[in-house]
């Protein structure tokens, strides 16, 4: 899609829908104002007959505008202005949100946002031209790949114009939409890959990818290691998990380099469980096609490769995936099992539906070797997570404050929020086994908050962090699908240190 950022005339300017503001207390916004003198009142009029009241994310379509080169004025409320006379960000996004959805059945093939003198409170320019491109890009995403029948949908833009006060902005606002459009890309993919049925997105499936990522792109480089190579490394606890499976574990390491070697990277650590039966410790049955999202840590993580390659940042990227399925039969692992992790730390298997912290306690073992500055781990870890924070903030763990407010802010500024819980020593005694050195479960108290405790264990003294997803990486109900969350807020934590 082609992105513009310019300053144009609202009257003169030819597209197929123009997109205009009103606050809630029926002040329009100039560009508004402008195009409703250009036809004689006929946007104030419409206002009155329609009773218009300009709350946040109520619309207003014109088609055949009175007095423009625009085919359709789309006008948009911003809700009440806040105490200065700003908008408050959320309020902006869900301006945008319910503009663009409105569009979803027209014919549009390009949308221009005429909003240039909003002041979004605590936002720049860029960030506002941003989320304009991020909430396209996601409007444009349809699951179709196992559909016969392919959804028909009108709304395929084909380019997007942000409008800015003077040439001075354009430069920040043009940055702005490419930042946006190159999150909303890296999304839909992880979005794609999340929402895959198990039969189709395997582990290898996943290792194809990331290949195919790298594919005549130098900055990206990938290395797959099999069941094998991950046997002779020591990886009893990864491959405990694959045990029951006819599908082989795949550990997917890519290396993005787009600094000086000798700047140390940060390390991506993604959950790939592409299909979640519980294992022997047998999930209930109902709702667990679901657990085709046990791999939408993966996802993100890949999700963020793509986008890191349409931005080129200046910094050094370890992404690495554990990707496994979690199947019953005759060799699978069983409770009361002991397995040795690549740390050499034995781990007492209590239950098998335990297993992404098995998975990944052995890829961040190997990530050390990277020496990374960071590492973070993205995973739908634990039930327990959902039912503490519900579906609206990703749990965030971590074992350096400066690292846990880096990624809080991340979510923040991209609207991908995080809730820091704790990881105190007083959890770890849950973890205490009497027959290994810990035991992978901890019991109903504090679920989420154990399995972090016992990822730490395995990152040592690096900067770690854990993002515990699995109350925000899908949705379920009638709008069933992966989110590709936290792509936005990884991607905005990765930018801030470029």
């Amino acid at each position: 899609m082609q992105l513009h950022a310019k300053v144009i005339d609202p009257v003169k300017h030819r597209t197929d829908c123009l997109l205009v503001g009103c606050y809630q207390d029926g002040t329009l916004l100039q560009d508004a104002d402008t195009v409703d003198r250009a036809g004689d009142g006929k946007v104030r009029a419409l206002i009155k007959r329609e009773k218009f009241q300009g709350k946040a994310g109520q619309t207003l379509l014109i088609h055949d505008p009175a007095g423009l080169k625009a085919e359709r004025l789309l006008l948009v409320g911003l809700g009440k202005p806040e105490s200065d006379g700003q908008v408050g960000p959320d309020n902006y996004r869900t301006a945008l949100t319910k503009a663009l959805a409105q569009l979803g059945s027209s014919a549009c093939r390009d949308v221009t946002v005429a909003m240039s003198e909003i002041a979004v409170n605590g936002r720049d320019i860029e960030w506002c031209a941003r989320q304009a491109a991020e909430l396209l890009g996601a409007q444009l995403y349809c699951y179709s790949h196992t559909k016969s029948q392919k959804p028909e949908t009108h709304f395929t833009p084909k380019s997007l114009t942000f409008t800015c006060l003077d040439k001075r902005q354009c430069a920040s606002a043009q940055r702005g939409l490419e930042v946006g459009s190159a999150i909303a890309e890296g999304q839909n993919y992880a979005r794609e890959l999340g929402n895959l049925p198990g039969n189709i997105c395997t582990p290898t499936y996943l290792a194809n990818e990331a290949k195919r990522l790298a594919r005549n792109q130098p900055k990206l480089s990938v290395k797959v290691l099999d069941e094998k190579q991950m046997k002779e490394l020591g990886m009893g606890a990864l491959l405990s998990v694959s045990a029951g499976s006819e599908q082989p574990a795949k550990l997917i390491v890519m290396e993005y380099k787009g600094a000086a070697k000798s700047q140390a990277p940060i390390a991506l650590i993604g959950k790939g469980i592409t299909f979640d039966t519980g294992g022997i410790s047998l999930k209930p049955g109902a709702g667990m096609d679901e657990m085709k999202f046990d791999m939408c840590g993966a996802a993100s993580v890949l999700g963020t490769a793509k986008t890191l390659l349409a931005l080129q940042p200046a910094l050094n990227v370890v992404m690495v995936v554990a990707a496994s399925e979690n199947m019953p039969n005759g060799r699978a692992t069983k409770p009361g099992d002991v397995v040795t992790s690549m740390s050499g730390q034995t781990i007492e298997v209590l239950n098998t539906d335990a297993e992404g912290r098995l998975v990944l306690c052995d890829a961040i073992t190997y990530t050390q070797q990277f020496k990374p500055k960071a590492m973070v781990d993205i995973a739908t870890l634990t039930g327990a997570c959902v039912i503490a924070l519900g579906n609206h903030a990703t749990g965030l763990y971590s074992n350096r404050q400066e690292l846990a407010d880096t990624l809080l802010k991340a979510g923040i500024d991209a609207n991908d929020k995080a809730w820091q819980m704790p990881l105190w020593d007083e959890y770890q005694k849950q973890l205490d086994s009497n027959f290994a050195d810990m035991a992978n479960i901890g019991g109903r108290e504090a679920g989420s908050v154990t399995a972090a405790c016992f990822l730490s264990r395995y990152a040592k003294d690096t900067p770690w962090a854990h993002l515990d997803v699995a109350g925000t990486a899908w949705k379920s109900g009638g709008a069933k699908g992966a989110t590709g969350r936290p792509v936005p807020l990884l991607v905005q934590y990765l930018l801030s240190q470029s």
